[in-house]
């Protein structure tokens, strides 16, 4: 028998010399080929590690608010992120006089060589408290650094460092208050001028609730302040009034001076609402409905004295969150000429509906009735700070008086004034009519200071005005020359 074949199925010779030659050179083929694979595969993978482990994006650092200045106690949120290798370390410290003191000191975990660290992101909230680090008050430096888990800087990360210059102030301001005899009626106004000993954030009077900016720039002294301020309606005696500031740093101070507050009883008023009157005015708020309110012309009108009330007051009274810092106005504020009062201040209004009572709202300003389509002058000079309709107002215009003070003129049938345009004392800005919720052809006049509303027969007074804010103003003027020798700026 030859032993160079053997016999398959068939009888079919198959040389097994031959066969096992060329088995034995396809594995070493695939061999081959699988190695090299299994060695471009490594090195790809290599490659992709060490170019993703050796990136280069620098970890972020936020601090909110940013820090300029240290007071007492500071809170600051931190927020730390690197998405791609993964936060390996922070510290916080501050430097003063050539000590340091370290606020955080922290380090993030390892996931390994493949996902690097294992926090992308973390926030902090830390309190600065430098009198029980045995900082003093001064110049500092707030040294912040992030590191990641990147292979770049001989495997020492990506760093972000922050260095910023602030200032250690432990002291609260200090307030002087300037003006005397502050009398106030309960919905009425007032002036408080004060002085504060360094720059403030935030300063001026606080009557309860209620929150009053003081301006500076009216007296050539910027450290002067003038801060119109109110009681409303339902502020009476009791009420604590006190001037207050916040420094830069965060040191609040607050100062009381002499007051007094006289109780004022504010009259009550009957409003019958009709069948022809929903049926006149309720179309015209159509689009102010919501869809799915029950479609009964009683219902729409609930919903419009109560919520869509309160929603046109709140829009009014965001003008006076910009206010110019001077002021416009002098001598008294007019009020419609030849006109007869037909609704007061703060009236206490029950709304009946076939004798049945329905609501309660107040009543924010003067209705005055003159003839149809009067000419409407404004009241007194000042910045038209906005025009245009104001759902249970009508056509309004808005004047900043400056220094938080804005009077209202609403029911319009014509607007003549265009925002931002200076307006003269009696200068005609409109006619009367009766547009939003109006029965008939008047002016709604209003004013307030910065989000109260006030009473305007104290502004329609020239007695008042003379006593409670010129002379105060004059008194000012002549404290000022008697401690500095000059003259203050009018």
């Amino acid at each position: 028998m030859d032993m160079d074949y053997y016999i398959c199925m068939n009888n079919i010779k198959i040389p097994m010399k031959g066969m096992c030659a060329d088995l034995k050179t396809r594995r070493k083929k695939v061999r081959s080929r699988a190695a090299a694979i299994l060695v471009f595969l490594s090195l790809l993978s290599g490659a992709w590690l060490f170019q993703t482990r050796l990136e280069g994006g620098n970890p972020s650092l936020v601090m909110e608010p940013p820090i300029d200045a240290i007071g007492m106690s500071r809170n600051v949120s931190i927020r730390v992120e690197d998405a791609k290798s993964g936060l390996r370390d922070l510290s916080i410290s501050l430097l003063k006089n050539g000590k340091k003191v370290d606020l955080i000191e922290k380090e993030f975990p390892f996931s390994g060589i493949i996902k690097g660290g294992k926090i992308k992101n973390e926030s902090f909230n830390i309190l600065i408290e430098p009198e029980k680090l045995g900082l003093s008050d001064g110049k500092a430096t707030l040294i912040a650094t992030v590191a990641d888990y990147s292979w770049r800087g001989f495997f020492r990360g990506n760093k972000t460092v922050i260095e910023k210059d602030v200032v250690i102030d432990t002291k609260p301001p200090k307030i002087n208050v300037i003006s005397k005899h502050h009398a106030v009626v309960q919905g009425g106004s007032g002036l408080v001028i004060y002085k504060v000993s360094e720059p403030c954030l935030r300063s001026g009077v606080r009557a309860g609730d209620q929150f009053y900016p003081g301006h500076a720039g009216y007296f050539k002294d910027k450290t002067i302040y003038l801060a119109f301020m109110a009681l409303k309606y339902n502020q009476g005696p009791g009420t604590a009034i006190f001037a207050e500031a916040l420094d830069i740093a965060g040191n609040y101070a607050k100062a009381a001076f002499p007051y007094y507050i006289r109780k004022k009883e504010f009259k009550q008023d009957v409003i019958r609402v009709s069948d022809r009157f929903l049926n006149l005015k309720m179309p015209e708020f159509a689009p102010e409905i919501p869809q799915g309110l029950k479609a009964s012309p009683i219902n729409n009108f609930l919903f419009i004295n109560r919520t869509l009330r309160e929603a046109n007051s709140s829009e009014i009274k965001r003008f006076a969150e910009k206010t110019d810092p001077s002021i416009h106005w002098s001598k008294k504020f007019l009020r419609l000429p030849k006109s007869m009062r037909r609704a007061g201040f703060a009236d206490y209004r029950v709304y009946k509906y076939k004798g049945k009572t329905m609501d309660y709202q107040i009543h924010f300003g003067m209705d005055l009735a003159s003839v149809a389509k009067a000419d409407v002058p404004a009241s007194n000079s000042g910045r038209v700070a906005g025009t245009g309709v104001f759902g249970i107002y009508g056509k309004t215009i808005v004047i900043d008086h400056g220094c938080g003070l804005f009077s209202l003129y609403s029911h319009l049938s014509q607007i003549y004034a265009q925002p931002g345009q200076m307006v003269k004392r009696g200068e005609t800005i409109g006619l009367t009519g009766k547009t939003g919720l109006a029965a008939g052809d008047h002016l709604h006049f209003g004013m307030f200071i910065n989000n109260t509303f006030v009473n305007p027969l104290e502004w329609w007074d020239p007695v008042w005005i003379e006593k409670n804010i010129s002379r105060k103003i004059k008194q000012a003027r002549r404290s000022m020359k008697k401690q500095t020798g000059e003259e203050p700026r009018p």
